[in-house]
C-alpha cells in the first residue's frame, strides 16, 4: 500500500488558475493539471531563485520530495507549452503558510504578504514608505479569516493533514 501524501506548505495561491493558447476554444484543447504544490515549487525555485534545499524547507518537505515535485511541474508545463494544451492550476495536498499584515500610515491601505517574503519597501497603493505591521498581526495568522478557504496551516483536502511534526520529511525528521 502506498504511503499517504503529506500536506505541502504554500506561501500564496495563484491569482490566475488557467492558461491556454490564444485563438483555440477551450473545448478543443487537452488539459494539463498543475497542482498547487507544483506551482509553489515553480515559484520558489524558478521565480525566487531558491536552492532546492531552501525551497523544500519553506514547503516543509524533504529536499528529495521537492526535487520530484519540481521535475514533474517542469514536465507538465513543458507538455502544455510544446503541445499547445491548456494548463489548469488546482488541487494537491496543501496548507497555506501564515500571512504578514501590513498597513500604510500615509493612505491607510492594508495588505498581506506570505511568511518568508521580503518586507515591502513601499505601499502598493500610494507608493509611500511609511509602512508598519498591522496592529492585529501577531506574527502568524492561526485562525480562519473570512473567505480564506480552510484556514492557514490546515490541509485543504478532507482526511489529509496526517503529517505532524517530523512525519513525511525524509531522514531529516525530528
Amino acid at each position: 500500500m502506498a504511503r499517504p501524501v503529506c500536506c505541502r506548505r504554500i506561501g500564496m495561491e495563484p491569482g490566475v488558475r488557467y492558461f491556454k493558447p490564444r485563438g483555440i476554444p477551450l473545448t478543443e484543447l487537452e488539459e494539463v493539471v498543475l497542482g498547487l504544490d507544483e506551482m509553489e515549487a515553480i515559484r520558489l525555485a524558478d521565480l525566487e531563485g531558491l536552492y532546492q534545499e531552501q525551497a523544500a524547507e519553506r514547503m516543509e518537505i524533504s529536499r528529495q520530495t521537492f526535487g520530484r515535485i519540481i521535475e514533474l511541474a517542469h514536465r507538465k508545463i513543458s507538455d502544455a507549452l510544446v503541445n499547445g494544451k491548456a494548463l489548469k492550476i488546482e488541487g494537491g495536498e496543501v496548507k497555506m503558510a501564515g500571512m504578514k499584515k501590513f498597513e500604510c500610515s500615509d493612505c491607510g491601505h492594508k495588505w498581506e504578504l506570505g511568511q518568508g517574503t521580503v518586507r515591502p519597501g513601499q505601499c502598493p497603493n500610494c507608493q509611500g514608505s511609511n509602512l508598519h505591521r498591522s496592529p492585529e498581526d501577531r506574527g502568524f495568522a492561526r485562525s480562519r479569516g473570512p473567505g480564506r478557504g480552510p484556514g492557514r496551516g490546515q490541509c485543504q483536502r478532507s482526511g489529509a493533514g496526517k503529517c505532524g511534526p517530523g512525519r513525511g520529511r525524509g531522514r531529516n525528521s525530528i
